[in-house]
């Protein structure tokens, strides 16, 4: 089966997975991971539902943010059930549901959807980006006065290698560039928005394979720079992304270089 078959496998489990998450949003059990991190009944559940459904369709293995598995060097699709849990535990409908299949550590198919508002957006290697099934256009500069920049997040777990202090003040140096900072609390929708056009870029800290791969895929469908916070090629298991159209990307990573070239 080629990628733009695998999509439409994709697309097929997202329908399941996506009616789970609107019929439960801000009505789901919380429970807690550890440091600080949530999940919930439907995080669980989403993610065994669609677990079951690929391997049976496609073979293909399976890692997950909740059950974990293997990440090999082959093919494996890489969900997240729910991106954004404390929004979808408080009812806030910036959640998403996140798929994508890599092939030798890249993102050859990616869906991201946002199931509150029933927004979807899709890519395959070679396609355009794709909303709602029709091709959108490139990303495009825009007035940075104007453009809504995604931010990660303003607080870091403990003993991340972006700690608090630093985003703090990127957010500081960022915002003196581009004003209309965004925190959605969601890396699937920030990355997703930027590939749409409705960011002009986008700068995550994650550094989970499940938070970015989708969108790394989307973005590059849309014909954005994507790189990790260092500017070098995005891996599985690189640290954060930085997203969007060329002179949005060179402002966002510069000031990244800015900021943690400054004297703590």
């Amino acid at each position: 089966m080629d990628a733009r078959g695998l999509l439409a496998v994709a697309e097929a489990v997202a329908d399941d997975a996506e009616r789970m998450i609107r019929s439960s949003l801000g009505e789901a059990r919380v429970m807690e991971k550890g440091e600080g991190d949530i999940a919930t009944e439907v995080d669980l559940a989403v993610e065994e539902a669609v677990r079951q459904r690929l391997t049976l369709l496609t073979g293909i293995p399976v890692f997950g943010e909740e059950a974990g598995g293997e990440l090999g060097s082959g093919a494996v699709w890489v969900v997240d059930p729910v991106d954004g849990t404390s929004n979808f535990a408080a009812g806030n409908p910036m959640c998403a549901f996140l798929l994508s299949l890599l092939i030798d550590g890249q993102p050859v198919c990616a869906l991201t959807s946002q199931p509150a508002t029933g927004q979807r957006f899709t890519a395959y290697t070679g396609s355009p980006l794709m909303r709602n099934g029709r091709p959108q256009r490139p990303v495009t500069e825009r007035d940075p006065w104007l453009s809504h920049i995604g931010f990660g997040s303003i607080i870091s777990p403990v003993h991340s290698s972006f700690p608090t202090w630093a985003r703090h003040e990127l957010l500081d140096r960022l915002g003196a560039k581009h004003p209309r900072l965004r925190v959605t609390g969601s890396v699937g929708l920030d990355l997703a928005f930027t590939a749409a056009g409705i960011f002009g870029g986008t700068v995550t800290f994650s550094p989970h394979v499940w938070d970015n791969a989708a969108g790394v895929l989307l973005v590059r469908a849309a014909g954005g720079v994507v790189t990790d916070l260092a500017g070098e090629e995005w891996r599985p298991d690189s640290f954060g992304v930085v997203a969007g159209a060329k002179g949005v990307h060179d402002v966002i990573l510069g000031t990244i270089s800015e900021t943690l070239g400054t004297d703590r």
